[in-house]
């Protein structure tokens, strides 16, 4: 049975999710067959948080990874600099081959690359990736960029025949740049996202 000091530090954590206040809903993007799917506008300094919510995204291939990157102005090149860790939780369809383990091929240290938020999503029909992405101040001119992930998803067999594991996989880390970041990405390591929904919120 749960006290009341664990139920406290639970409502103390579900509060710090998502900030004091509400969340705002600014924009809602679709995919159909989309190569990628940017938000170019809606993030400044009228919120200290954004969350991008992932809705059952679907990659067009198998056993591609999702990613994404920031931008500043209106460049478009998302090749900004990124230190950034990762762990995962999985466990197969039949209980068998679990592990918690720290991912440093998921990592970057002062990289340029796309982040991974996560690797190896299978597309068969049933199949997609589901999850949210934070990121903290990004207007902000001092200081650098933080950003958390926690995304959970079916991982693709090689031979596109099911996806047998579900992985949990929990990333963090900053863009190394004290320009405001104005601009996100998104996008598979290979192939179109064949469907699914990527919702921002503006933290108040």
């Amino acid at each position: 049975m749960a006290t009341y000091a664990s139920i406290k530090y639970d409502m103390d954590l579900a509060s710090t999710a998502t900030g004091t206040g509400g969340m705002t809903l600014l924009s809602t993007q679709t995919a159909s067959s989309s190569a990628t799917i940017d938000f170019t506008s809606g993030i400044d300094s009228t919120y200290k948080e954004y969350i991008f919510k992932f809705i059952e995204i679907h990659p067009a291939t198998n056993d591609a990874t999702f990613q994404f990157q920031g931008e500043t102005g209106t460049n478009t090149d998302y090749n900004e600099t990124i230190t950034s860790s990762t762990f995962r939780a999985v466990v197969g369809e039949d209980g068998g081959d679990t592990q918690l383990a720290y991912r440093a091929p998921n990592d970057q240290a002062q990289g340029t690359s796309f982040q991974t938020l996560a690797p190896n999503i299978g597309n068969q029909n049933d199949a997609n990736v589901s999850g949210t992405l934070h990121i903290f101040d990004p207007s902000n001119t001092t200081f650098v960029k933080h950003f958390f992930s926690d995304i959970n998803m079916n991982e693709g067999s090689d031979d596109g025949s099911g996806g047998t594991f579900c992985q949990r996989l929990l990333v963090g880390g900053y863009f190394n740049t004290t320009t405001a970041l104005t601009r996100f990405q998104f996008k598979f390591s290979s192939g179109n996202i064949d469907s699914g929904t990527i919702k921002l919120y503006g933290v108040s």
